[in-house]
């Protein structure tokens, strides 16, 4: 329910805004994840790429310099564990929720044709799937119901439509656990922080 509410209050908040307005720009972003899942022990991970996609929004902010990117996206992740025992066994832990990235850029033209910017802020995530089966079902992965992280990037915007950032996702808290599913005894915890690459046109 608390996820729901979140998305419509998020659509309700880019509905209200007068699309003529010009201090308010409306577009769609998707991109790729590289993740790496950062356990605090007794397990090794490793990058494994995902994606992201979704509507987005470009609030500009007069006479600043700087303008507020939000979005709401699908995004999903993966990263690869190792447990080093007699079967050298592998999983894949996924991760899938609803992120809203709310980042604060500032930024400057070069000419007509482009401007480059850095951003920054805070992104709030809503896990979809909670729970997944690892090792023939002997232990489980368990994720925490809503999670906060920070973003911090790069970017360029050219001939005012197409846009292109580069950022790092890092995850303040845990992301989950992986636990034994007979004893409920957890075997490590773990964050999960990503390089971003993203495309947005706005309309």
């Amino acid at each position: 329910m608390r996820k729901i509410s979140v998305l419509l209050f998020f659509a309700s908040m880019m509905m209200a805004m007068p699309s003529q307005a010009q201090l308010v720009k409306f577009g769609v972003k998707g991109g790729l994840n590289l993740t790496k899942m950062d356990m605090d022990h007794g397990l090794d991970t490793k990058n494994r790429t995902g994606f992201f996609f979704g509507p987005t929004m470009i609030i500009d902010l007069p006479l600043t310099g700087l303008d507020i990117d939000a979005s709401a996206l699908y995004d999903y992740r993966e990263s690869k564990v190792d447990v080093y025992d007699e079967n050298d066994i592998q999983e894949t832990l996924k991760q899938q929720q609803i992120a809203i990235p709310i980042n604060v850029r500032y930024g400057f033209g070069i000419g007509d044709v482009a401007r480059v910017f850095a951003f920054a802020g805070p992104q709030f995530g809503f896990v979809i799937d909670k729970e997944q089966s690892l090792w023939k079902n002997t232990a489980d992965w368990k994720m925490k119901t809503s999670n906060f992280s920070v973003n911090v990037g790069v970017g360029a915007t050219v001939l005012k439509h197409l846009q292109a950032t580069v950022n790092y996702n890092i995850a303040c808290g845990k992301t989950g656990e992986v636990t034994w599913r007979d004893t409920g005894h957890a075997i490590s915890k773990g964050k999960s922080n990503s390089w971003q690459l993203g495309l947005a046109y706005i309309f």
